[in-house]
């Protein structure tokens, strides 16, 4: 016979009424706001957004609704958040349309820092020119290795070098500054015993000490 303590523990109550489920994107439903030099235009798959900066645009699936609840604020939602995939989408579109807007006004900047002794950056004209797709500027960098490495400026990137240590990169579209920031900390990523390697921002890595025997 199974005590009456121990009964209530696995008996299992059940409440009558409906559960209310809806899905929200937090971050698909926060405001977008407009700058008022900021033109938007919309079409049927795509996004356009015109500021000082250039013109860009944003790829928008079918079940995207877009209204303007005030003057420059935009806000987006979808027809059906219970399905998996307009729910993802929802964050996503809202992201990529804010960074156009940030691109086209602002612009995105990320500093890059090489770490290590004897570790040096110039910007130097590119022999090559624009031959490649770039804007006739390379950087040479020193990184410990038997070579110099040159890395051509992409012509949508804009670079600076204010002091041999220190790279700074600008570009209207967050996803190829990354990129090109990527391609640039692959030559010697940070590693964990000295510290050294090629830093994007405020990267930080933990320190590992050394197995003695």
């Amino acid at each position: 016979m199974i005590p009456r303590a121990a009964l209530s523990k696995t008996i299992r109550h059940f409440s009558s009424s409906a559960r209310a489920c809806v899905h929200i994107s937090h971050i698909g439903k926060t405001p977008i706001p407009i700058p008022p030099n900021v033109t938007i235009t919309q079409s049927q798959t795509s996004l356009q957004v015109k500021g000082p900066l250039g013109t860009t645009s944003v790829p928008l699936e079918s079940y995207m609704k877009l209204a303007y609840p005030q003057e420059n604020v935009l806000t987006i939602a979808v027809e059906d958040a219970e399905v998996k995939k307009q729910r993802s989408m929802w964050g996503l579109t809202r992201t990529l349309i804010n960074n156009a807007v940030v691109g086209m006004t602002e612009g995105f900047t990320v500093p890059i820092y090489l770490v290590g002794v004897g570790y040096r950056a110039a910007l130097e004209d590119d022999p090559r020119g624009t031959t490649n797709g770039g804007n006739g500027r390379r950087l040479n960098m020193k990184l410990g290795h038997s070579h110099n490495v040159y890395v051509p400026i992409p012509a949508h990137i804009k670079a600076d070098v204010p002091s041999p240590t220190k790279i700074m990169l600008f570009c209207t579209d967050k996803h190829l500054l990354g990129l090109f920031a990527a391609r640039i900390r692959k030559w010697r990523p940070p590693e964990p015993y000295k510290g050294k390697g090629i830093f994007i921002g405020n990267e930080q890595i933990r320190i590992k000490s050394v197995k003695k025997k």
